[in-house]
């Protein structure tokens, strides 16, 4: 929840002018997923550049008397490709349980959107020796319905706007422990299914973390919200 008009086509136009000096066959997709009322000038300002644009929440609903809500089909209706659900924010402040973000993830999918699924642990779950346990609990309930198409985000709360962030070997760790857990339940799809790491992302630790076999990517928070930082950490996912 950040920015007005202003930084907004700043750093939509920044971005959609950076990416589009990509090689030919470049290997990151990037997307961007904007507070929903910049989602139309985002969409207008990444026109015709290789940016895509997506929410950062849905409802379950397909339509309805819900106040405030936003469906999946209005998200594909104004031309977004994303939507990032479950994330840690979102289970934290709205107690959003995993059986709805599983929800949320069908009406995402009958809309046309591609979920990306946002798992993770918090410090005293890792400390108490429970993050596996936590993640792979936190998948169980989207297992039924993941496709090849979808994408997890693996955050561990506990380095999300703190400036930690977890180590290329403990990222690794954890993504190596949902691809199994992917091969075990969705064997046909779970080496197509990309896996984000998203804790504390930045131009400096990029590439290591990019480098690690069962890691296809990032969800980027704060750095996200600066050109120079996010164009960096794409060029680092483009090696």
């Amino acid at each position: 929840m950040h920015g007005s008009t202003g930084t907004a086509e700043a750093l939509v136009s920044g971005l959609a002018s950076g990416i589009a000096g990509a090689p030919d066959g470049a290997k990151a997709e990037v997307g961007i997923c904007p507070p929903a009322l910049h989602i139309p000038l985002a969409l207008a300002l990444a026109e015709g550049s290789a940016l895509t644009v997506g929410g950062q929440n849905c409802s379950e609903q397909s339509e309805g008397a819900y106040t405030g809500e936003i469906s999946a089909a209005m998200l594909a209706d104004l031309g977004c490709r994303w939507v990032i659900l479950g994330h840690s924010e979102r289970r934290q402040y709205f107690a959003e349980s995993s059986e709805l973000v599983a929800a949320k993830a069908a009406a995402a999918r009958a809309a046309g959107l591609v979920p990306i699924l946002c798992v993770g642990e918090t410090l005293e779950q890792r400390e108490a020796g429970e993050a596996e346990s936590v993640v792979t609990g936190q998948l169980a309930p989207l297992l039924a319905d993941l496709g090849a198409s979808d994408v997890i985000a693996y955050e561990p709360v506990w380095a999300i706007g703190t400036g930690q962030t977890a180590t290329p070997d403990q990222a690794q760790e954890m993504h190596a422990c949902i691809r199994a857990c992917l091969r075990e339940h969705v064997a046909a799809a779970a080496d197509d299914i990309r896996l984000l790491y998203g804790g504390s992302v930045k131009a400096d630790n990029a590439a290591e973390l990019f480098s690690q076999d069962d890691i296809d990517g990032g969800l980027v928070g704060g750095a996200s919200l600066k050109v120079d930082d996010f164009t960096a950490i794409i060029e680092a996912a483009q090696e």
